[in-house]
């Protein structure tokens, strides 16, 4: 394990943590082990919601609510998680079942940044905050934020809602209100029956990234129960 230490710049102590937050599901199931990095991929993105948060707070104190989210939402999201696992080459460290790993999940983005959270996670069991800080801001720091403003809140808000809750958000056309040449149309986004967020815009597709803008900032300040779904 001395290679990823070196890579990631950071030493444990407690080595069976390591190991499991490289552990792959597909693994543990097919030699019938307990351990597996599903549990600490979990607590990692807390972490990781956590520093990027606080970084991007102390970094831009002249920017707005509204901006810190969408940035912070495009930080964490499943492709930049999956692009910083790649530059650790986590998809050759990661061990994966056999099914998983003759079918590309070694590349497969979803493994490779479940298994970056995973990895944070155990920096952070084993050695508290300020070394999981470190390893997070090492990487943001060599991060532009300067177009991510711009970026698709469709797509952010899909990856979002895919990872928490494995089902792809909808959008419903509310009204469109005006002459055919001035229309205004409004959107709602939804996931199952709970709205998230509401937007206008000239066409639909405008109304529609309006709506997942609003849902986003919506998801960084509310939970949502399987119940509400």
């Amino acid at each position: 394990m001395e290679s990823i230490e070196a890579v990631i710049g950071y030493s444990f102590k407690n080595r069976e943590l390591l190991k499991e937050a490289l552990t792959h599901k597909s693994y543990s199931t097919e030699r019938g082990q307990a351990s597996q990095n599903e549990r600490l991929e979990f607590l990692g993105d807390s972490v990781l919601g956590l520093i990027v948060s606080y970084y991007l707070f102390k970094e831009h104190p002249e920017q707005d609510e509204g901006y810190l989210s969408k940035v912070k939402s495009v930080l964490v999201s499943r492709a930049n998680l999956a692009e910083w696992a790649r530059d650790l080459n986590l998809g050759e460290r990661v061990f994966l079942g056999v099914g998983e790993s003759q079918t590309g999940g070694k590349k497969r983005g979803s493994i490779l940044s479940n298994c970056f959270e995973a990895l944070l996670g155990a920096i952070y069991l084993d050695g508290g905050l300020e070394p999981a800080a470190v390893f997070v801001k090492r990487w943001l720091h060599g991060q532009d934020m300067g177009g991510m403003e711009e970026q698709d809140y469709k797509s952010v808000l899909q990856e979002t809602i895919q990872k928490r809750h494995k089902k792809p958000p909808e959008y419903e056309i509310v009204s469109a209100e005006g002459p055919e040449h001035d229309k205004v149309f409004t959107v709602r986004v939804l996931i199952g029956k709970k709205v998230l967020g509401m937007g206008a815009g000239k066409n639909k597709k405008e109304a529609q990234q309006a709506a997942a803008k609003n849902a986003i900032v919506y998801l960084e300040n509310h939970d949502i129960h399987r119940h509400e779904i």
